[in-house]
């Protein structure tokens, strides 16, 4: 599959979210969408990026984004996450890693030597006709959401 670079028409997305519910990208025409991939639910990277888009929620929707979280972890996985961390987006559940390998972040990777493949924490910051306005492949955890912010000024 080719690379998604920005000005592609986003790929479409239909998945369960944490309470079983399908979500599917064109749901969001019409709005921004913040869609982030992240390696894991409840490990340290991730829980510190899920929360700095928590901390900043508000304040993206009055700016007109939707926050899409994505993992290959399960619906309970995910609904554990949100209840611990009170996470107020929804977390798309990509087991068959549909998602992860339609959009390029289900890659290799290497952790002291040993390969395997896993999701590369990546945001595609997603315009209101369903058109990737900008991909983050450095995410910050820490200040992931004023990454986007300077991005979209």
């Amino acid at each position: 599959m080719k690379e998604l670079k920005k000005g592609d028409k986003a790929p479409a997305i239909k998945a369960k979210s944490q309470n079983g519910e399908t979500v599917e990208l064109k749901d969001f025409i019409g709005k921004k969408v913040i869609l982030y991939f992240y390696p894991k639910d409840n490990t340290p990277g991730c829980t510190t990026e899920a929360c700095n888009f928590r901390d900043n929620y508000q304040s993206l929707l009055k700016d007109g984004y939707q926050v899409l979280g994505v993992s290959v972890d399960s619906e309970q996985s995910h609904q554990k996450f949100i209840s611990k961390f009170e996470l107020p987006f929804p977390l798309l559940a990509d087991e068959d890693k549909k998602i992860v390998q339609d959009y390029g972040v289900w890659v290799e990777k290497n952790m002291y030597g040993k390969k395997y493949m896993g999701t590369a924490r990546t945001t595609f910051i997603i315009d209101e006709h369903g058109i990737i306005q900008h991909i983050i492949k450095k995410v910050d955890n820490k200040n992931a959401s004023q990454q986007v912010r300077d991005l979209v000024k």
